[in-house]
């Protein structure tokens, strides 16, 4: 199941699969959004003009501190939006209330880690100083992981982390046969990693990538069947010894594994060190850990081209198509008349999930 790829190309596409193979969305959920020492999310005074600062304080129950995270993004109170001060994206900017306008610094992510990011900034949502004092300000920083940075937020009826375009049962009924270890947690755990994933644009473009995404993988693993590649003659051939970082973890450690059958020593090297794993030393937390295995497939999404011109977030986002995605992750095997059954079997069940999602399939399926 891995794909075989030159070994100069060090961001190169990932593994090629060798297996081939109408629900209503999240409801908006309104309560209390808690945080250090277990206070709550306030608008200080309950004021509701424009430009109320946000802050810590003791939960008391009152409208100032029920905030609604809705289906679209935001987070409101009193009528208003949790708002990124001046449309910034970077570390220190505090955050308020403000008019909803339906702009970026008004969209948030909640987290199955209990994080609230901004996509815009890439940033979460932190107590100033990690003081759990009343009247504490609220800002965004580069998310850290801190205690100052986690939140109990509502979630839809359907107990969905709010921000996510897919619920338990959808993935459920896309992957019947799922392999225990792709749990849905470990993929909503997974997506604080790239907060923009499925939560940029409008709301069926959001469901668009999400099904452009999980087709992929459907593909690449038989429905979610395989964690590992099947073919282990193929296991030594993944160690790029030209590198200067070599194979520390041994020559047949690198084969394909994951939601996107990551493979290559190289490959391991730059997923983890962007998203803060030793992979290159310890490439078996890939089929050990679902939330682990789930972030090499949203790394590649949405950093990687692999032999397209474009990443399969930027394909979805940008309005060019489902087929650029096929392209970013095995193009040089099956676009341009080069595999036509593979390319439908990822088709059809881009298909099949976008009516899940309720949602068009849009344009451009082909590659």
């Amino acid at each position: 199941m891995a794909r075989s790829v030159s070994a100069a190309v060090v961001t190169a596409a990932l593994g090629i699969s060798a297996c081939l193979l109408t629900a209503s969305p999240a409801q908006a959920a309104t309560g209390a959004v808690t945080g250090l020492a277990g206070k709550c999310l306030d608008v200080a005074g309950a004021d509701p003009a424009d430009g109320t600062p946000v802050q810590l304080y003791d939960c008391n129950g009152t409208g100032a501190q029920q905030w609604t995270v809705g289906s679209d993004g935001t987070i409101r109170a009193l009528g208003k939006c949790l708002d990124v001060t001046g449309n910034s994206t970077t570390d220190g900017a505090k955050v308020q209330l403000w008019s909803c306008t339906g702009g970026a610094n008004q969209k948030w992510t909640v987290t199955a880690a209990h994080d609230i990011v901004n996509p815009q900034a890439n940033k979460c949502l932190d107590v100033t100083d990690n003081n759990s004092a009343n009247g504490s300000r609220i800002q965004i920083w580069s998310c850290s992981g801190g205690a100052n940075q986690k939140w109990n937020a509502p979630t839809g009826n359907d107990g969905t982390p709010s921000g996510f375009v897919v619920s338990e049962a959808q993935f459920n009924q896309m992957f019947p046969n799922r392999n225990p270890f792709y749990t849905y947690s470990g993929l909503t755990a997974a997506l604080s990693a790239y907060p923009g994933f499925a939560n940029t644009g409008s709301d069926t473009v959001r469901k668009q990538e999400a099904a452009a995404f999980l087709a992929n993988v459907s593909h690449e693993t038989g429905g979610l069947v395989y964690v590992v590649e099947q073919n282990t003659a193929n296991y030594p051939t993944y160690c790029d010894w030209s590198q200067p970082y070599g194979c520390p973890a041994g020559q047949s450690a690198y084969y394909g594994r994951g939601p996107l059958q990551l493979s290559w020593n190289f490959n391991y090297k730059a997923a983890g060190d962007a998203l803060g794993i030793d992979l290159l030393g310890n490439p078996w937390q890939v089929e050990n850990n679902a939330s682990v295995a789930w972030k090499t497939g949203l790394w590649y999404w949405n950093t990687q081209r692999g032999p397209g011109s474009m990443t399969a977030h930027a394909a979805m986002v940008n309005g060019a198509g489902f087929g650029q995605t096929i392209r970013s992750i095995n193009g040089s095997l099956e676009c341009d008349g080069r595999n036509p059954a593979q390319v439908q079997s990822r088709v059809d069940a881009y298909q099949r999930f976008t009516q899940i999602l309720g949602v068009s399939p849009g344009s451009n399926l082909y590659c």
